[in-house]
């Protein structure tokens, strides 16, 4: 029973006793060893399987004689051992023996081949693993290397700050702009390096990116030598896989010089422009003032005597005069249409009905067009025409000079070629614009009126509808049109708080849009102008006027016009002179002054004082040049040059509020105005 249980053991087992004599073995040990089963026996001598492996050259081809004796006599020493064997056929065995004390020594034998093999692929796998890690590490460490020299040559601030604000790397160029140690990144403080003004200008842009949006801003900021700089920066929000912001990147740039640049060209564009500018004011203006120094000139040297043609005086006067007038006009319309093309010419905006105004320009123009162009009015059904608020005579301008631009770019040849011949097609109609149609037009949401001037000319390409807004910009022929018609269609349309759109391309056509703000019809029997623009003439109030303006030869002109119109005229040539003349006289019931003077106190300032203070009850200012403040409220503005017609109405105008019914009682602290003196008749200056 021992000996079957000893074979059941997959491990080799022998004992020897005192004198090296077998006296236990089991299967498993003549197995690993391959000893033939004769050698096994009871008292079968140690040195017999010592000797059986020696010769069969187990021990290697040297002497096998001195093999025998040396592992015999190790043997007889009876010392514990543990070792291993590689046999001929490529087998491990391990041999682990322990000594019986007095009685021999017991051994096992273990086959752990596959074992080994497996702890040597093991470790040819930690081996390969340490190298590729090595390997890798060292390509990390060079590519961070030259990561590191890519930043560190970027003419840019490059930085990574994590959710804790704090930063965890940095480039060179914080060292070069801020002395910064680019190996101690935590210990940077942005507040510190920035400066706490500074800081606080950012750090709303800063909490944006931290909330997962990328932001990029423009700012000043002071570098170590001294010098201000401005720069962009941007950060992108890293993102973790959860959707949190675990930091950001920074690039930061300066931008100093570009900006410098941007602004030399602006101010060299500036410079064109003006250019440009004085040539066709020049070219206009010297044909205007041949025509009125040369009539006028006539008139002084009294060439105004005998005329041989219809014998009167009057009637070469009539001759000299009336082109002179007619060249002043149109002088007087050049800068009318050129302020409004700068945005500074105050606008008379109403209630103009669309259809209308259409029909108005098709019926001006109609005569003018060649026979080959066919002018297309779409009309609107009744009761739907839209109603626009813009200034009537400008709209009407604009869409003149569309009609006329549309004319000149269809052109002879496109006429010819044309098979139904030129055709230029009016439209309007109601818009209603949403949130994201609205800012493609740079406007806000709400209602529009659109027109649109449509041709099929020869259209235009990308680079031509890019400038075609710009100041004296025109694909005409030289002499042909001063290129002011589209500047001065943008300039009155975006004044008016509409938008202008150009579609068209190479050979399709032009359409021409243009966007007013829509509004409601007036009320029935409201008091607005005629079709030609001017309200029914009526004797203005008549009184004591006081006349502000420091132009002898203009305040000569308009002193004329209020005698004319029945006033009794005080005159001062600034606004100091003016206070003083308030004070010193009641009565006075017209305040008519220029807006710019000298002395410190323009016209604004001084209708204010003689409306609030004195109780002037009509103030009227003139100027040839004022842009719109909102402190001008309240304060009407006739536009120089006038006539005395025009300054009838508008002193009309200003005295139509004292003939409406009274207001609410004002404030107790508020002043009563001054009595209107009874009228005293038409007089000269005083």
């Amino acid at each position: 029973m021992l000996q079957a249980g000893l074979d059941l053991i997959d491990q080799g087992f022998t004992v020897f006793d005192a004198d090296l004599h077998l006296v236990a073995w089991n299967r498993a040990f003549m197995r690993l060893l391959d000893f033939p089963d004769h050698l096994a026996f009871e008292g079968a001598s140690f040195e017999s399987f010592i000797r059986y492996n020696a010769q069969r050259g187990e021990y290697g081809s040297e002497d096998p004689e001195r093999h025998i004796a040396a592992r015999v006599a190790a043997a007889h020493s009876f010392a514990p051992h543990d070792l291993e064997r590689v046999r001929p056929d490529g087998r491990v065995l391990r041999v682990v023996g322990q000594p019986l004390p007095g009685h021999g020594f017991v051994t096992l034998y273990s086959d752990i081949t596959e074992q080994r093999r497996a702890e040597s692929v093991i470790r040819e796998q930690n081996a390969s693993l340490e190298r590729r890690v090595a390997e890798r590490t060292e390509a990390l460490h060079r590519s961070e290397q030259q990561m590191r020299l890519i930043t560190d040559s970027i003419p840019a601030l490059v930085a990574y700050v994590d959710a804790s604000r704090s930063y965890r790397y940095v480039n060179r160029g914080y060292r070069e702009w801020f002395r910064l140690d680019p190996s101690r990144p935590g210990a940077i403080s942005a507040r510190e390096f920035l400066g706490a003004a500074t800081y606080e200008g950012i750090k709303d842009h800063v909490a944006r990116a931290f909330a997962g949006n990328a932001v990029s801003f423009a700012y000043e900021l002071d570098r170590v030598d001294g010098s201000r700089v401005r720069v962009r920066t941007s950060l992108i929000p890293d993102v973790a896989p959860n959707g949190q912001v675990a930091g950001c990147f920074e690039l930061t740039f300066d931008i100093t010089e570009h900006v410098r640049s941007q602004e030399l060209l602006m101010r060299a564009q500036k410079m064109e422009a003006l250019g440009q500018l004085t040539g066709g004011l020049a070219h206009d203006f010297n044909n205007l003032l041949t025509v009125i120094i040369g009539n006028l000139g006539l008139l002084v040297e009294g060439r105004g005597g005998a005329d041989t043609r219809q014998g009167t005086t009057q009637g070469t006067t009539q001759e000299l005069a009336a082109p002179a007038l007619q060249a002043a006009r149109r002088g007087a319309e050049l800068i009318r249409r050129l302020l409004s093309f700068a945005r500074q010419q105050p606008l008379q905006a109403r209630a103009v009905q669309a259809q209308q105004a259409l029909a108005n320009v098709a019926t001006l123009v109609r005569r003018s067009l060649p026979q080959a162009v066919d002018l297309v009015l779409a009309g609107a059904a009744p009761g739907t025409a839209p109603w626009a608020w813009a200034d009537p005579a400008e709209l009407e301008t604009a869409l003149l000079n569309l009609i006329i631009n549309a004319r000149d770019a269809m052109g002879d040849q496109a006429l010819a070629e044309g098979p139904a011949g030129g055709q230029v097609h009016l439209r309007t109609s109601s818009e209603t614009l949403d949130a994201e149609a609205a800012a493609r037009l740079q406007l806000e949401p709400g209602a529009y009126v659109r027109f649109d001037v449509q041709d099929n000319g020869c259209g235009m390409d990308a680079a031509t509808r890019a400038k075609v807004f710009e100041p004296f910009f025109t694909t005409k022929p030289a002499g042909v049109g001063t290129g002011l018609g589209l500047a001065m269609v943008y300039g009155f349309v975006r004044q008016s708080g509409g938008a202008v759109d150009v579609a068209s391309a190479p050979g399709e056509g032009c359409t021409v849009s243009l966007w007013l703000p829509a509004c409601p019809p007036p009320e029935d029997g409201a008091d607005t102008p005629n079709a030609d623009g001017v309200r029914p003439a009526l004797a203005p109030p008549q009184g004591l006027a006081l006349l502000v303006e420091d132009d002898a030869a203009v305040r000569e002109v308009v002193r004329r016009y209020l005698l004319e119109l029945g006033y009794v005229v005080l005159e001062a040539d600034n606004g100091v002179e003016a206070q003083a003349m308030l004070v010193a006289t009641p009565g006075i019931v017209l305040l008519l002054t220029d807006v710019v003077m000298p002395g410190g106190v323009d016209g604004r300032d001084l209708g204010r004082e003689a409306r609030d203070l004195h109780g002037v009850p009509q103030v009227l200012l003139m100027s040839g040049h004022a842009p719109t403040r909102a402190d001008a409220v309240g304060l009407p503005l006739l536009r120089k040059p006038f006539s005395r017609e025009q300054l009838a109405h508008a002193l009309l105008a200003v005295a139509a509020p004292l003939s409406a019914p009274a207001p609410a009682p004002a404030p107790a602290s508020a002043l009563k105005a001054a009595p209107t003196p009874a009228n005293p008749g038409r007089g000269s200056a005083l």
